[in-house]
């Protein structure tokens, strides 16, 4: 079932985000989160006004998805009511991206194939294609995956740190993107599976917001920012330049 058509007469690029939508990583992401937070949490002893349950699959779309680690975790935190010094929040934010690499070492990177297969559908139709993401390890994450030299433009953390970018739900990084692709942001798609990602392509100004619900939270996406929500990009179909 084709949901999506992407065709080079309206659009000239698409920026997708990285985890999730390129990688399966993140369930890899929640995954290092919670164990982290869990164990933080777990050796506190709560004072008034804390709440130290353990980390939901919730506290994960609503308050760490798509942003740096460090603004993850002021923002769970200050959900809890957890106040902490600025040291605490690196620290806890660098554990947390030790268990992701310990995670990814041990099981790899897998590329969803329909997202490959659409990305080279776009080269094919003259489309470029730039991929974001809030990780500073953005580009051994994709060679892992084997998909690193799919894109036209990479704007991740790292970019985000030299040029001093804010994190989603700002639209910076996916307008920095659209810079680097030379592109109109109303000429360009934005396709995530974040809810601070598709808030992030709706305040942009984007001619299209494809949100990739694989977790059973369409609904959530649509609220959010998202024009369209799919299951799979192979609900995605790239139409072809007339001859």
């Amino acid at each position: 079932m084709v949901a999506v058509v992407i065709s080079p007469d309206r659009y000239d690029g698409v920026i997708f985000d990285m985890d999730g939508v390129i990688t399966d990583t993140a369930s890899v992401h929640a995954a290092a989160w919670r164990r982290m937070f869990d164990e933080f949490l777990a050796g506190r002893a709560a004072r008034p006004d804390e709440d130290c349950r353990s980390f939901t699959p919730d506290d994960y779309r609503e308050y760490v998805d798509g942003k740096p680690r460090y603004d993850g975790v002021s923002a769970f935190l200050a959900a809890r009511g957890i106040q902490v010094d600025p040291d605490t929040v690196q620290e806890l934010g660098d554990r947390k991206d030790g268990y992701f690499h310990e995670l990814i070492a041990f099981d790899g990177v897998r590329a969803y194939g329909s997202t490959v297969a659409v990305i080279h559908a776009l080269s094919d139709s003259g489309i470029r294609a730039g991929v974001i993401s809030a990780s500073k390890n953005s580009f051994a994450v994709l060679a892992a995956a084997g998909v690193e030299n799919l894109f036209d433009v990479r704007v991740d953390g790292v970019v985000m740190e030299d040029l001093g970018l804010p994190g989603k739900p700002d639209p910076a990084i996916f307008l920095e993107a659209a810079r680097r692709l030379d592109v109109r942001p109303d000429r360009a798609v934005v396709v995530e599976d974040a809810l601070a990602g598709v808030m992030a392509g709706r305040r942009g100004g984007f001619g299209l917001v494809v949100g990739v619900d694989r977790t059973g939270h369409a609904d959530e996406l649509s609220s959010h920012g998202a024009d369209v929500v799919v299951q799979d990009l192979a609900e995605v179909e790239v139409n072809q330049p007339q001859r």
